[in-house]
C-alpha cells in the first residue's frame, strides 16, 4: 500500500488515523476496534466490510 494514501485515509466513521497491517491486508481503527479490508491494494472503507475487533487485538498493535 502506498504510503502517501496511508497518510490521507482515515476512518469513514470516526476520523482518526488508520494502521496499516501488512500481513493480514487490512487497515486499523484503535478507536472504533474495526479493521476494514484492503483487497488487491484498494482499501474497502465500508462500515458493513469492516470486522470488528477484541480489545485484546486492538492492545497488540504497535
Amino acid at each position: 500500500m502506498d504510503n502517501k494514501l496511508l497518510e490521507i485515509l482515515a476512518c469513514p466513521i470516526c476520523k482518526s488515523p488508520l494502521i496499516y497491517d501488512k500481513q493480514a491486508q487490512e487497515l486499523i481503527c484503535k478507536a472504533d476496534r474495526l479493521a476494514f479490508p484492503v483487497r488487491d491494494d484498494i482499501p474497502v472503507m465500508l462500515e458493513d466490510e469492516a470486522r470488528s475487533l477484541s480489545s485484546e487485538d486492538v492492545a497488540q498493535l504497535k
